[in-house]
């Protein structure tokens, strides 16, 4: 009989969560309970938009087409390589903070505030502007939640935020904007635009 993994079973009939996700743990690290709670729920929540701009790179690197196929394909991949980078050290400081850092797709899909894309291929134009917004998102975020950070004591949160997140995600959003400068994203209609992304959303 296969065994239904919602509700798996340790031998002895406890669940086998040893931790509720949105919890933290006691650590010795000068930080007070609600302090740590507070950062956690903030990275948590940069974290999994941040896996979806991951895998947003990812898609854009195999579905990119055009004139620009070559360059923009080798940059979706670095850039989609450096977003995993960031995923660790969030997901890191979750748990170093003694909170519980989110993992699955299904999750991070009901949590992240980035727009789905569709499935099948568009425009690099629209991959661009979706790779912009998603970005901006984050930094946004990543702004308030560090300046939380520095106002409660939470350095190393802070530092992550500023030193990591906000200063690669700025540069990759320099670069996306510059190589696509003069393709058009400037002078398309902002609406058409927006309603594009919120296809499938």
């Amino acid at each position: 009989m296969k065994p239904n993994s919602s509700n798996l079973k340790h031998p002895a009939g406890h669940d086998t969560e040893i931790q509720e996700y949105g919890t933290v743990v006691d650590r010795p690290i000068s930080l007070d309970h609600k302090v740590r709670l507070a950062s956690v729920a903030s990275l948590n929540q940069i974290l999994a938009d941040t896996m979806t701009l991951r895998d947003m790179y990812k898609k854009h690197h195999w579905q990119v087409s055009g004139p620009t196929f070559y360059q923009l394909h080798l940059l979706f991949d670095k850039h989609y390589g450096e977003q995993a980078e960031l995923v660790d050290l969030l997901a890191e400081r979750v748990q170093t903070l003694g909170g519980v850092a989110i993992a699955m797709a299904p999750d991070v899909a009901e949590t992240t505030r980035i727009a789905r894309p569709p499935r099948g291929r568009e425009d690099v134009t629209m991959q661009v502007f979706r790779l912009l917004q998603a970005h901006e998102i984050i930094v946004e975020d990543a702004h308030e939640a560090a300046r939380a950070a520095a106002a409660n004591g939470d350095d190393g949160t802070n530092d992550v935020l500023v030193s990591d997140v906000i200063r690669r995600n700025e540069l990759q959003v320099w670069f996306v904007s510059e190589h696509i400068a003069g393709a058009g994203i400037a002078d398309r209609d902002e609406e058409t635009a927006r309603s594009a992304a919120a296809v499938q959303v």
